[in-house]
């Protein structure tokens, strides 16, 4: 009885957070005198493709969908890199301001991203003036953006999956000959992955889904602009296409569930890992 009480209040949570996608998916194949109708229904007997041609057909629909596609990848493989790099220096090596360093980590996740957008236009500003390609309206300003939001998390994750890793097994390495460099990639970055994974996946979501520091940053580059700020042709002060900005909302979802369909295994080994840690 207790487990039936269990499974069923995971479903009903499952169900209450599932409900959004399921609405944007409905709402996305219904015509628009259903969804705008005073009565909706969570079903449709008319289903249409006219607001996913309506979302494709946008100007530089390719461009913003190419755009948002590299600064993702960007992040995310300069993320695991870096993260993993940081996360063994703080968890083999001792040295000064190593505990001061770690609380910095935490710090700065407490601070929401809203009390930062400032800071970061101003800093981007005189970034662009030294290295133009990481300035306002490039699209190196949200690697570098993004990158630090992620970082922190990662790093800190990735401490518990480094600690893991037994001191004993690098010392029979190094009585093999070999280096610690070696170790480094061949031994011990194979062993984190599962971390680095599930890392990687938190840092594309906040990449792919950036809304803030998009419409922050590349104010007038409209060939650098990613694919969330594409959804704003479709709101209009007299009436919103809500078909169209669900199509788009959904197709930006696609490429989100094929990056998790390519790493979920990976994915579940590395929670479950941070977890223990």
């Amino acid at each position: 009885m207790k487990r039936w009480l269990t499974e069923g209040f995971v479903l009903v949570i499952a169900g209450v957070v599932a409900f959004p996608l399921f609405w944007m998916v409905l709402s996305a194949f219904k015509p628009e005198d259903e969804i705008i109708s005073a009565d909706p229904v969570p079903w449709t007997t008319r289903p249409t493709l006219d607001s996913f041609t309506r979302a494709l057909t946008v100007a530089n629909f390719g461009r913003y969908f190419l755009n948002s596609v590299v600064v993702a990848l960007i992040v995310v493989a300069l993320s695991i890199l870096i993260s993993f790099l940081a996360a063994t220096a703080l968890t083999r090596f001792r040295f000064r301001s190593r505990t001061t360093l770690l609380i910095m980590l935490l710090v700065v996740q407490m601070v929401p991203v809203e009390a930062l957008t400032v800071p970061l236009f101003f800093l981007m500003r005189s970034v662009g003036d030294s290295v133009p390609a990481f300035g306002l309206n490039h699209l190196g300003s949200l690697v570098l953006v993004h990158l630090a939001f992620s970082l922190p998390f990662a790093i800190w994750m990735l401490r518990g999956f480094v600690a893991a890793v037994p001191v004993e097994l690098e010392e029979a390495a190094t009585l093999d000959g070999a280096s610690r460099f070696r170790f480094l990639w061949q031994v011990l970055f194979p062993l984190v992955a599962p971390g680095l994974v599930a890392t990687s996946v938190l840092s594309f979501i906040h990449a792919w889904n950036d809304f803030l520091f998009a419409k922050t940053f590349i104010i007038s580059a409209v060939e650098n602009q990613t694919l969330p700020l594409a959804l704003q042709v479709f709101v209009k002060p007299d009436q919103n296409d809500w078909g169209a900005i669900m199509a788009g909302s959904t197709l930006m979802t696609i490429p989100v569930l094929i990056f998790f369909m390519l790493v979920q295994r990976r994915l579940v080994s590395g929670l479950a890992g941070a977890v223990k840690g």
